[in-house]
Parts: structure tokens; C-alpha cells; sequence
């Protein structure tokens, strides 16, 4: 991972564009600098501040111990301290300028129906091509939301109308399951600050939707550990009791998982830290009441509002 002092010093970024990226209101960063020096923007003539991209990944470094329980001074000490050796720490976020991406001869939802049709006749080969291919041309979140989650509508149409068996639905989902497993563990891997826990709330099984939120956590580079299917509230509250998350994101698909889950938010509030517990999945996102009874926090009906959710959770403490 790059250290800090790698990452470009010109100032570029307004105030409001770093909140955007951090989640740290205005307030809070004047404050900061005003009391620790810790960055020192560059202000123009208006009285507008402009920072750099190496303000933002020592904002995003500061945030993340501060989120793992360390006061902001105590943050701001350990800060100077590896300064005064002449070293910076290692940058929490993986920074790369947008690098272009070939045009793709055709939509990102026609490589739906492609995959479909590969996984459909067994042919794996052919499924590994498109998924490779998918990867040159669209950024992961637009392969998970316009290619690979249709697919899996088709392939449960399919199965519903009776044209594929239940044993091709099964082994064209453990396909697609393994291709997001590889990439999940190609991510480097974050073990400092804010723990979040992904997984799938009791009797549900289907984990993609699970998974995609945990792949994509992984990517930003968030400490984030997948739990699988489902997942018992006596076991999550034990495991919480050990590795004691900040966050527990479960995917709720069925009346009967949500029926298991009514207290579990109320239950989190005797583990140390007080985690909070978001949830998300079709089921909820048709269920207002439902909704209403679960308590905790509904994470949003698409991956992107998922991350942008579990971001302010995180940073802000509410959605």
C-alpha cells in the first residue's frame, strides 16, 4: 500500500468536494485546523479553501483510527510522531486517477443476456471470457448491477417457467459466486479501523447481493469481513462480542428472516461499542411496515445507495 506522501499535493479539491469524498462536514475540518494544524489548505483570495489529494488520504487515515475508537488528539500525536521520524503512514484509500476504459461494442445489459446464455448451456469457458471481457470495459459496481444481477433475474425466470432445472440454476449461481470470491480475494485486504460485517440474515440464502456489498466495501478499502449465509442472531452477537464491528450490513430477502431479526438491533445494544445494524434486500425495499418493525438502519434498494449509506454510517453515524 502507498504511503500518504505519494499522493498529489496540488490544491484542486474545494471544501465541499472533500466532505463529498471523506464524509466530514465543513465544520469539523476547520476545526481541525485550526486546533491541531494539521493541514494547511490553500486559501484564496475569496477566503474559499483548496486541498490536495494527499490532504484527503491523511483525512481518510485520521478518520479510520478515529473511527476505531482513538481520540481525534491522541490521532493527531501518533500523526507528528511518525513525521518527526521523517516517515508517513500508509494511505488507507488506493488512489489512481480515472484511468479511461475501452468503449464497449455494445451495453452493459446485453452482456446479461451473454452470461445467461453461457451459464445456461455449462459452458464455463465461455462464461470466464464475458466476465474478463465485462472487466476491460465497466467499472466493478456497473458489472454487478447491469450484468451480473439481471443474469441472475433471467436464470430465476428460467427456472420459474421450467426451462432450465434446478440443478443448472444452482451450478450457473455457484459459477457467478466463485468469480466474485476471486475478486474479493484479490482486493488487498484492510484490517485497521471501522470493522463491517456482511452477511445474510437467518433462512436467507442467496448471498449475491451480500457478496457485491462485500466486494465493493473491499475495493473502497474498508475493513470488511464476509459471514456468508444464514446467519443465526446468537452467532452474530457472540462474533461481535469477539471482533467487535462498528457495522452489521445483512441482506433480509423473506418475511420469515425478518421476522427472525425484530430485536436484533435492540440486542447489539448490549455489545461493547453498541454496533449498528443495517439492513437491506428485496423484501425490505417492498415493506414499509416492515421496516418500521426491524428498526435499525435500511440500507437503500441499490448497491450504490448501499455504499453511499454504509459511508455516512460510518463517518457520520447516521445515514
Amino acid at each position: 500500500m502507498s504511503q500518504i506522501d505519494n499522493f498529489p499535493t496540488e490544491p484542486e479539491f474545494t471544501i465541499k468536494a472533500v466532505q463529498n469524498r471523506t464524509g466530514i462536514k465543513p465544520v469539523t475540518l476547520r476545526a481541525w485546523e485550526r486546533r491541531y494544524n494539521l493541514l494547511q489548505p490553500l486559501r484564496m483570495p475569496n477566503g474559499y479553501r483548496l486541498y490536495s489529494e494527499r490532504d484527503i488520504q491523511l483525512l481518510a487515515w485520521v478518520q479510520r483510527r478515529a473511527n476505531s475508537g482513538i481520540s481525534i488528539s491522541q490521532v493527531v500525536q501518533q500523526f507528528n510522531q511518525i513525521r518527526e521520524k521523517g516517515e508517513w503512514p500508509e494511505a488507507i484509500q488506493t488512489y489512481s486517477p480515472a484511468k479511461p476504459r475501452k468503449k464497449s461494442p455494445r451495453p452493459a445489459r446485453d452482456y446479461a443476456e451473454l452470461l445467461f446464455g453461457a451459464l445456461v448451456s455449462h459452458n464455463d469457458e465461455r462464461a470466464a471470457v464475458i466476465f474478463e471481457e465485462c472487466q476491460v470495459y465497466f467499472e466493478l459496481i456497473t458489472i454487478f448491477q447491469e450484468v451480473i444481477d439481471p443474469c441472475l433475474q433471467l436464470l430465476e425466470e428460467a427456472w420459474f417457467h421450467g426451462d432450465i432445472p434446478i440443478a443448472t440454476r444452482h451450478m450457473s449461481t455457484q459459477v457467478i459466486k466463485g468469480r466474485l470470491l476471486g475478486i474479493m480475494q484479490g482486493l488487498p485486504t484492510m484490517k485497521e479501523g471501522a470493522l463491517v460485517l456482511v452477511g445474510c440474515g437467518p433462512e436467507t440464502m442467496n448471498e449475491m447481493p451480500a457478496l457485491m456489498l462485500a466486494v465493493l466495501l473491499r475495493q473502497r478499502n474498508y475493513f470488511v469481513e464476509y459471514l456468508g449465509p444464514d446467519l443465526p442472531t446468537d452467532d452474530l452477537i457472540d462474533y461481535s462480542k469477539i471482533s467487535r464491528p462498528k457495522l452489521i450490513c445483512l441482506s433480509v430477502n423473506s418475511e420469515p428472516t425478518a421476522f427472525l431479526l425484530v430485536d436484533f438491533a435492540k440486542q447489539l445494544n448490549s455489545v461493547r461499542g453498541k454496533p449498528k445494524f443495517g439492513y437491506f434486500g428485496g423484501y425490505m425495499y417492498q415493506n414499509e411496515d416492515a421496516q418500521k418493525k426491524l428498526g435499525g438502519l435500511y440500507l437503500g434498494d441499490s448497491l450504490d445507495v448501499n455504499l453511499d449509506r454504509v459511508r455516512r454510517i460510518l463517518t457520520l453515524g447516521v445515514i
